[in-house]
């Protein structure tokens, strides 16, 4: 079952141009894998690390597969940037594969995602890097 959580193609174009954002054609597509082992893997990647410029606009699909723990509603993982959420960087996901439009922060810098959702031993270390250049 694949639950896509998307902005409308005018919402997003108005939302990137009223902040600056440069609007590409299509989001450059992230596929992300929260595991039962309670790690985040990136597909095609061998390090669990997503590089994007300033205010990218990114798609992020993520697989989703329950560790042993899971929230009371259902959620399994979470990737969260503490700093960034109130601009979108709290995805809740429940096992399945789920799609968000986020965009990359406009500070360069290093930000940690991490898994906000207590999903089993491994917990603690799940964590994946987040470069914006």
């Amino acid at each position: 079952m694949v639950v896509v959580k998307r902005l409308g193609t005018l919402a997003l174009l108005a939302a990137s141009a009223s902040a600056g954002i440069v609007a590409a054609a299509s989001p450059r597509i992230i596929e992300i894998v929260a595991d039962k082992d309670n790690r985040f893997k990136i597909v095609g990647s061998k390090k669990p690390i997503i590089t994007a410029h300033a205010k990218e606009v990114l798609r992020l699909r993520i697989i989703a597969h329950k560790g042993s723990e899971m929230d009371k509603d259902g959620t399994v993982h979470s990737l969260t940037i503490k700093q960034l959420k109130d601009q979108g960087w709290d995805l809740r996901v429940k096992e399945g594969t789920h799609e968000f439009a986020v965009v990359a922060p406009p500070t360069p810098g290093e930000y940690t995602i991490e898994c906000a959702v207590k999903c089993g031993d491994g917990h603690d270390d799940m964590r994946m890097k987040l470069l914006v250049q």
